[in-house]
C-alpha cells in the first residue's frame, strides 16, 4: 500500500511517499503552502499522481503531548483533507521530526551559508521531515 506522508507548515509543506510494499519512506517534494485550500489541491492532486491509498500527517504537540495553535490549524487542515480525498487520512506525532531531519541533512554535508542555499535546506528539511514522519508511521504499523 502505497502511502503519502505531509509535514505541514504555514509556509511550506514537505512531501514523502512510502515504497508500493508501506515500508520505506523516502522525500518526494516541498511545496508552497497557499492556505488551507491551496493545501488540500495540491495534496489531492499528489494522491492520484502516486496512487496513495492513505495519507499520514505529521501532528505538531508539545513536548508535554498537549496541543497548541499549530497542532489544532493542523487539525483542521486534516479535516478539510478528509472531506475531499477518497482515502483516509491520519495524524502522526511529529514531535521532534525536525531535529530528526536536521541530524540527517548534517550527515549529508557541510553546513550551508549563503542564503540560497539555506533556503533550499529549509525546503529539503521539510521533505526529509515528512520522511521522518512516514517512517515512524510506517514501522508503527509493522509492530
Amino acid at each position: 500500500m502505497r502511502i503519502l506522508g505531509l509535514d505541514l507548515g504555514t509556509r511550506r509543506v514537505g512531501v514523502a511517499v512510502s515504497d508500493p510494499n508501506g515500508t520505506i519512506a523516502r522525500p518526494l517534494t516541498q511545496f508552497r503552502a497557499e492556505g488551507p485550500g491551496g493545501i488540500v489541491a495540491t495534496v489531492r492532486r499528489l494522491v492520484a499522481e502516486q496512487g496513495a491509498e492513505r495519507v499520514v500527517v505529521g501532528l505538531p504537540l508539545n513536548t508535554d503531548g498537549t496541543a497548541g495553535a499549530q497542532a489544532r490549524w493542523t487539525r483542521g487542515v486534516v479535516a478539510a483533507l478528509a472531506e475531499v480525498l477518497e482515502v483516509p487520512v491520519v495524524t502522526w506525532d511529529e514531535r521532534y521530526s525536525t531535529d530528526e531531519a536536521d541530524a540527517i541533512l548534517a550527515r549529508g554535508g557541510p553546513p550551508v551559508r549563503d542564503r540560497k542555499s539555506r533556503r533550499q535546506r529549509r525546503a529539503r528539511r521539510d521533505m526529509v521531515a515528512a520522511a521522518v514522519i512516514l517512517q515512524d508511521y510506517l514501522d508503527a504499523q509493522a509492530r
